[in-house]
Parts: C-alpha cells; structure tokens; sequence
C-alpha cells in the first residue's frame, strides 16, 4: 500500500484508493477529493515545493 501526500492540504493519500490523481511535469500527484485536485490543476505550482526539481 503506497502513501502519497495530497500536495494541496497535506494529507495522507493511499494511492490505490485516491480521488483523483494529476501529472504535472512527470510527476504522479495524488488527492484525498477531486476539489483538491481542481484546486492543484488551476496552479500547480502554487502548491509544490519552490525548491523541487523538475522530473526528467
């Protein structure tokens, strides 16, 4: 059972039971709710890391 952690409110995901999920420069973001997701899709850089470096 992976765990992820919803980027938007910080909570712990399973990501088999997640929902909803998002890719965002080759990476796989999971949500705890579908308005998570939404929020993380109109900016997602809002709600990452400024320090995270881009997936190749």
């Amino acid at each position: 059972m992976a765990k992820a952690v919803d980027p938007v409110c910080k909570m712990e995901v399973d990501e088999q039971k997640a929902a909803s999920h998002s890719e965002h420069q080759g990476h796989l973001y999971f949500f705890c709710s579908k308005s998570c997701k939404t929020k993380f899709d109109h900016d997602p850089d809002r709600y990452l890391p400024r320090d995270r470096t881009p997936a190749a």
